[in-house]
This record gives C-alpha cells, structure tokens and sequence, in this order.
C-alpha cells in the first residue's frame, strides 16, 4: 500500500507490478498518478489518524510505503507495533516527517556536520532566532515539500515576510519553523543510498538546481574528489544507518571548501533521481522495489551521463493540455513523463524530461532543449490531461 500516489509513487507502483505484487494506491485527492496504474485506490485524508487506520486495517497490506511526508505516523508507529510492516520503519517515516525530528537526529545524536540551526513557534521567536544565527539565514516550515513556505531571510526587516511565507507553505498545520544558517558551499547533492539484503550500496552523486527550494534540474553523476565522495558516503550511511530498515533514502548533502554538509534525507525516491530512468540499469524506483522485498542488490551500473528538466505550471487549472511532445522527443536520446495531474497550480511538476549522452553536460544541454520545446496549455484545450 502505497501512502501518497504522486508522480514518484507511479513509478515505484510500476516497478512493484513488474516483480508480480499487488498494489494499492492512497492519496487525498482522486485520480492521483499513482491511482492510474495500481490495482486499487482510496482517497483518504493522511494526516487523519483514524482514517488512515481504517483503510490500512481494511486492506492489511503486507508492506505499507509512505511516500510523501504528511502523513500520520504516531498511527504507523502504532501500526508498526501491532505488526504492520512500516518502509523503511516506522522511526524513520516519523522522524523525517518533519525537518526538526531528522536535524536533531544528525546534528545532535549522529555528530553529523551541518548548518547551524535554531527552531520557533511565533514570531517573537523567530527574531531571536535569527539574530542568533545571522543574516541571511534560511527559514524554513519544520514540514513541507517542493521547498513550499521556505524562503531566504536577508535582513532583520524580511523576518516577518519569511515567517508569512514558512505558515502558508507549511503542511499538517505546525506553526512551527526551521532556521538554518546560510551555508556558502559549492554545490548540493543527492546521494541514493540503498539499505538491501546485499547491504548498503550508493548511487553515483546526483547534482541539482533548485528555485525557491524546488528542484528544476538534476544530472548524473556529478563531479567529486574521490575525498568528497568517501565523505559523502560515510555521512549517509551513517545516518541511513540510525534510520534502519530497507530501501533507497535520498540524503542531501553540501558540497563546500571545508568539507561535507548533511541537509536532509527522504527515506524514499528522490525528485531529483527521477534523472536515474536514463542512466542506471535500476532506476531509483527499481531499486527502492528490490531493496523492500528483500531481495539482493549486488551493485548499481551508471550506463550514460543523463540530465532531468521539470516542466511545471504556471497557472491553476481543472482544464490543460501538454504540447510540443512530438517536438521535444526530436531530440536524440530523450524520454518525457507527463504526469497526468488532474489539474495544475502554480509551479507544479507536471512533467519531467530525461536525457542521456556521453558527458553531463551535453546531457543537460539536451534535456534544457527538449523541455524548451514543452508547453502546459490552458483552458478549453482539445486534449485534456484529466479526460
């Protein structure tokens, strides 16, 4: 039973009913994504304990997988202790639920190294807060997703805008926030870890471009020292490690001069390791399958250097169409995932193009052309994405 069914959920819904398993799809709204494709689907309210116990009850799934992060997990840690199997484990969808739970895990327990970092409830709060860390500093909901309500603060002036910003983007109604020193690094990463009967196995480092906190485009693999990639490693299987469990997290990390910085991990498939459907012989869903059904992963095969681009929305809409497909499949080496929404907002993923090649950055260059070609129509379209 799948616990959030968007556009990763698909694919992690596909790759179950390549292996035979049965699959049920859960969203809080219908005709999500993954809905399309699973054998069966309920439109619940997640964050409802209750709700969410009576459909896991009713179904008695063998595996249950959240893949988004608001969801009830007091109930699936009770769940977990009444003999549900939780993925990974129903500590680790708790504790990365919200930003709070996983950095005091890091920093605090594990000796990670990372940003410094304060909390508040209120404004009054916030202000202290920030005047502790510095400016600029990042403030952000303690849980959200697709960087909603997150916001860079650059001086004292700007604290009540950010805190505006972090209450309409938050999620689960937590008026609660997360300040973050203003790390000046290099680059940011994702690291695929895989937990598995075979052990821990690492993707090749996937670099990303994020806007106002949400990915735009990724690549694999991106440029590290063998020191930097020994680094990143340690630090991710370290806290992959004090999650437990099997399958794929998606630990983010920063690169800077003086050395390696854990941000987050999802214990989940990662928006930016969408890029892995055009260069690994297992995909980042694949993986997160094989790894959660027990069975061995022996190693991960990075056959090209790939990029991803998103396309997203600009407006909202019941009513769209998705154009200049047959254009942008001219370009050599691409794939396009239109998703299917069944509707848009302003700035949602609605597609995502993949590109291949024999260097990054030709593979980004590809992928950037294709998704040019892409446009998401709205109105009294001829094709509607939701008919």
């Amino acid at each position: 039973m799948l616990l959030g069914s968007g556009e990763l959920g698909k694919e992690v819904i596909i790759e179950a009913q390549r292996l035979g398993v049965e699959t049920i799809a859960v969203d809080r709204y219908e005709n999500a994504p993954a809905m399309q494709v699973a054998h069966r689907s309920f439109v619940v309210d997640m964050l409802d304990g209750i709700s969410l116990r009576r459909v896991i009850e009713q179904e008695k799934p063998d595996l249950v997988v959240p893949e988004i992060e608001a969801i009830a997990t007091e109930t699936l840690l009770e769940l977990e202790q009444e003999g549900y199997h939780i993925v990974p484990t129903a500590k680790a969808t708790n504790l990365t639920m919200d930003r709070e739970g996983i950095r005091r895990l890091a920093s605090e327990e594990l000796g990670l190294p990372t940003a410094k970092y304060g909390f508040a409830n209120n404004l009054e709060e916030l202000k202290v807060a920030v005047e502790e860390i510095g400016v600029p500093c990042v403030i952000k909901p303690i849980m959200s997703s697709s960087g909603k309500g997150q916001s860079v603060c650059r001086s004292l002036e700007e604290i009540e805008q950010s805190w505006n910003e972090a209450m309409t983007g938050g999620r689960a109604n937590k008026n609660r926030v997360i300040v973050e020193e203003f790390i000046h690094f290099d680059s940011e990463i994702t690291l695929l870890t895989v937990r598995s009967s075979s052990g821990t196995t690492f993707c090749p480092p996937i670099g990303h471009v994020q806007k106002d906190g949400d990915y735009i485009e990724s690549w694999q693999p991106h440029e590290m020292s063998a020191e930097q990639l020994l680094e990143a490693q340690e630090v991710a299987k370290k806290i992959t490690d004090a999650l437990g469990g099997y399958g794929l997290f998606g630990v983010e990390l920063f690169l800077s001069t003086s050395g390696v910085y854990f941000s987050e991990v999802s214990p989940r498939p990662h928006d930016t390791g969408m890029v892995t459907m055009a260069t690994q012989d297992l995909s980042e869903f694949a993986l997160h399958i094989r790894a959660i059904l027990g069975y061995p992963i022996p190693a991960v095969q990075l056959w090209k250097a790939g990029a991803s681009h998103t396309i997203k929305a600009r407006e909202e809409s019941k009513s769209y169409e998705v154009t200049g497909i047959a254009e942008s499949l001219g370009v050599p080496n691409t794939q396009i995932r239109v998703f299917a929404k069944p509707e848009t907002k302003i700035g949602r993923r609605m597609a995502v193009v993949l590109s291949n090649a024999d260097s990054v950055t030709e593979a980004r260059d590809k992928a950037k052309l294709a998704a040019s070609k892409i446009e998401v129509c709205y109105g009294d379209a001829t094709s509607k994405m939701n008919n």
